[in-house]
C-alpha cells in the first residue's frame, strides 16, 4: 500500500490517479476531505504539522510520497517527528517533493536532510516551477484578458505537475530509485510572456502582458507569503542562476518520455482562464 500526502493538491491528485491506475492500494492524505473518493481510494484526513495524526494512514503502507505544505515550516513543523511516525508505522520508503532551488542553492536542504537521516530508503524529487503556478493569473484572465507579472521576458523551464506525478509514481514503486535524486524540469525555458502568448492560443483569443516593476509584484505578494519569502522568490525569478535555467534530462531518464510543454498544459487547462 501507498500513502500520499498532499492528496487534493496539483501534484497529489494525478499521483493518487496514476498509481490506482496501476493497480495499487492508495490511502489518500490531506488536511481537508476530498471533493470527490474515486473508487477504491481510501481517505484519511490528517495534518503533518501534528504527526500523530499521520499514524493510522500507515497501516499496512510500503512507501509514503511526502509533501509538506508551504507553512509546514512557518508553523513549527518538525519533519523529524514526522519521520519518527512513519517509521515506526513500518514504511520502508520515502519519495520526498522536494525543490530545484535545494540544488542550486537557493532553497534550504532541511527538509531533504530530515529524510536522508531517517534510515528510510528515500528518492528526492527536485521540480522546477510548476507550469500551474500561472493559475494566479486566472482571475486576471477571465475578467480582462490581461496577465500582470514580472521579469516578462526571463525564461526558466517550468514543469508540468502531471509529469512530476509519474516520476513519483513510478519512484514509489521501482525500489531501484532509491538514493536518487531527480531534478524535474519542463522540456525548454520559457517567459511569462510566452506563457501568456500559449494561453491566448489556448483560448483562441488575446490576453494582454503587462510587465510589473517588481516592487508592484512584491506588494502582491507579500500579501500571502512572508515578506523574506517573496524577496527570494523575486531574486530567483528575475536574476536565476545558470542552475535554475538548465533543462535537466530526468523525466524522460524516467519516463523514457520527453516532459510536457506549457503550451500542452495550457491547452488541456484552458477552461480554467476561460
Amino acid at each position: 500500500m501507498i500513502v500520499v500526502t498532499g492528496a487534493t493538491g496539483n501534484v497529489g491528485r494525478p499521483l493518487v490517479k496514476e498509481l490506482l491506475a496501476a493497480g495499487e492500494r492508495v490511502t489518500a492524505v490531506s488536511r481537508q476531505r476530498p471533493h470527490d473518493n474515486p473508487a477504491g481510494l481510501r481517505h484519511h484526513q490528517a495534518d503533518l504539522a501534528a504527526p500523530r495524526t499521520l499514524k493510522p494512514a500507515l497501516d499496512g503502507a510500503e512507501a509514503l510520497f511526502l509533501l509538506t505544505s508551504g507553512d509546514f515550516m512557518a508553523q513549527g513543523g518538525n519533519l523529524d517527528d514526522v519521520l519518527d511516525v512513519v517509521r515506526a508505522g513500518g514504511v520502508r520508503r520515502v519519495v520526498l517533493l522536494s525543490s530545484q532551488g535545494v540544488t542550486t542553492g537557493d532553497h534550504p536542504s532541511e527538509l531533504e536532510d530530515a529524510v536522508r537521516r531517517s534510515g528510510l530508503e528515500w528518492t528526492m524529487l527536485r521540480p522546477a516551477g510548476f507550469h500551474s503556478n500561472t493559475l494566479r493569473w486566472a482571475a486576471a484572465v477571465r475578467a480582462g484578458r490581461t496577465v500582470a507579472a514580472p521579469f516578462g521576458d526571463v525564461a526558466l523551464p517550468t514543469v508540468d505537475p502531471e509529469d512530476i506525478a509519474e516520476v513519483a509514481a513510478v519512484a514509489l514503486r521501482d525500489p531501484g530509485h532509491a538514493g536518487r535524486v531527480h531534478e524535474l524540469t519542463g522540456p525548454a525555458p520559457i517567459s511569462p510572456r510566452q506563457q501568456t502568448a500559449a494561453i491566448a492560443d489556448a483560448l483562441g483569443e488575446p490576453v494582454r502582458f503587462v510587465e510589473q516593476t517588481r516592487d508592484e509584484a512584491r506588494a502582491e505578494m507579500v500579501r500571502f507569503m512572508p515578506e523574506p519569502v517573496a524577496d527570494a522568490t523575486l531574486d530567483m525569478l528575475g536574476d536565476p542562476s545558470p542552475g535554475l535555467r538548465r533543462v535537466s534530462p530526468d523525466v524522460e531518464r524516467v519516463l523514457g518520455r520527453p516532459p510536457r510543454a506549457f503550451a500542452g498544459w495550457a491547452a488541456r487547462n484552458a477552461s480554467l482562464f476561460r
